[in-house]
């Protein structure tokens, strides 16, 4: 048989019966069931496509809920589309209420917390959660992660004051804070502990220890002063090089990477370089340890040492520290220069540390009893208005005093009030600046060596703020003219 014939055969043939995909349109089934010869038209009314080198539109299709399935009619008794007629999946970007959530599968997890950041109720509600509260702390929640190193153009601190990652051996310590700060509300660094009252006397100090090492330090102070001006000048640069290293180690156990060697080689050698070549050594020292820090920073292997940031903290210890240190060695150097007559260096400078003790006494005791204002809260609550005038007030008569009693042969009354009210004003001025900085570093004291005041910084803080002020003052006045004519 030819293919012809059996092409022919196949088309007459209606053995094989109606099509499996029914039609119920007039023109697509004639009698009984043979389809006529209807041409298939693709009927697209989107127009053509694109030509292939126009650029993309961009556009995202979107797939959208279809619209119920029509009732099966007569025709409609095999429907092969059946299966897929449930759930059709719905972009995000539609917006339709519970469409993300309708399927059952798929959950929206735009609410809950980023990977690690735990919190304690958590672990309480949870039975399964089987840890401990030191255990806890570490997955607690930040309002801010510390970077791990400081990075150059930012200032690495908490809450926006600045403050790097803490060291190795202070991350327990941070991590016990922040579930305490988890569960109590308050955050973290903002109110440091005091002592108890039944272990600290006035101000939080232990006050039998503290005035008993006042005591041996102003003893020795004193004999040196008696003993020659180089004696004086060993001792501020033993308290300068000891306040040096509290605080380049402090800053070092909270981040930060300065050039400790370099910034307390300069602090030492600002008041000797002083004493011995005068007011024009002073802008050397701070050059070449300026130059010495960068050499530092240049010589490491890449950015990750953070030369800016790093070199704002040692030259801030180099300026804070040795250059007023330094007008410590000015002043002894004056007189052994013979630009002043006789002692009029030591004896400014033992005027200068009983105007400091007295006005550090005064603000203690009269802020302890009657402080009611906070100086600046944020710094220090414990200092207060009250305490600042008593100070001041006390300062003042103290100078009177000696005045009166004819115990300083360099100064007279009227330069005396002056110089009590300088201390008074720059003296709490220099610790409040020391406050700050251990507010912003979160420690309450740069070291522990002096006991009963924490440490050689903590203790004498004022005096780097007096001393440039008191020896201007001396230069300007000339106390030791008005008491020989007295």
């Amino acid at each position: 048989m030819s293919d012809d014939v059996w092409r022919r055969k196949a088309r007459d043939d209606d053995d094989f019966g109606p099509p499996l995909f029914g039609d119920d349109s007039d023109d697509a089934v004639v009698g009984s069931g043979v389809r006529t010869d209807k041409p298939i038209v693709f009927d697209d009314n989107s127009g053509s496509l694109p030509h292939w080198t126009e650029p993309a539109t961009g556009e995202v299709p979107r797939v959208r809920k279809p619209a119920a399935a029509p009732v099966a009619g007569p025709a409609d008794e095999l429907d092969v589309w059946s299966s897929f007629a449930g759930q059709a999946p719905v972009w995000q970007d539609d917006d339709q209420p519970g469409a993300s959530d309708q399927s059952g599968q798929l959950e929206d997890f735009s609410d809950m917390p980023r990977s690690g950041a735990f919190s304690e109720s958590t672990a309480q509600d949870d039975p399964f959660f089987d840890i401990t509260d030191a255990d806890i702390s570490g997955a607690v929640a930040a309002t801010r992660r510390e970077p791990g190193r400081i990075t150059i153009g930012t200032d690495p601190t908490d809450e926006g004051i600045g403050r790097p990652t803490p060291s190795k051996g202070r991350a327990r310590t941070s991590r016990e804070e922040q579930a305490r700060a988890a569960r109590t509300g308050r955050p973290t660094g903002s109110v440091r502990t005091t002592p108890s009252q039944s272990t600290a006397g006035v101000g939080g100090r232990d006050m039998p220890t503290a005035v008993a090492v006042g005591a041996l330090m102003a003893a020795v102070f004193v004999g040196a002063i008696i003993w020659k001006p180089q004696a004086v000048l060993a001792i501020v640069v033993i308290v300068i090089g000891l306040a040096a290293v509290e605080y380049f180690e402090k800053v070092t156990e909270k981040g930060y990477q300065p050039a400790s060697v370099v910034g307390i080689v300069a602090c030492v050698a600002a008041p000797l370089a002083a004493y011995w070549v005068g007011e024009r050594a002073i802008p050397l020292v701070m050059v070449f340890a300026f130059i010495a820090g960068c050499i530092s920073f240049i010589g490491a292997p890449n950015l990750n040492s953070s030369p800016m940031p790093n070199m704002a903290i040692t030259t801030l210890g180099v300026t804070w520290i040795g250059l007023s240190g330094a007008y410590g060695g000015l002043i002894l150097g004056a007189q052994s220069a013979g630009a002043i007559p006789g002692h009029a260096g030591t004896d400014t400078l033992l005027l200068l540390a009983v105007g400091v003790v007295v006005n550090d006494i005064g603000a203690l005791f009269v802020g302890s009893a009657a402080g009611r204002t906070p100086l600046r809260g944020w710094i220090s609550p414990n200092k207060s208005v009250e305490g600042f005038i008593g100070g001041a007030l006390l300062t003042i008569i103290a100078m009177v005093v000696i005045g009166i009693a004819g115990k300083s042969d360099t100064w007279s009354t009227p330069n005396l009030i002056a110089l009590g009210i300088v201390i008074a004003i720059m003296a709490p001025l220099g610790d409040l600046t020391e406050s700050m900085f251990k507010r912003n570093l979160d420690i309450k004291d740069f070291g522990s060596i002096v006991k009963g005041h924490g440490g050689v910084l903590d203790r004498f803080d004022g005096f780097l703020f007096a001393l440039p002020a008191v020896f201007y003052l001396m230069i300007v006045l000339e106390p030791w003219t008005t008491a020989v004519r007295k």
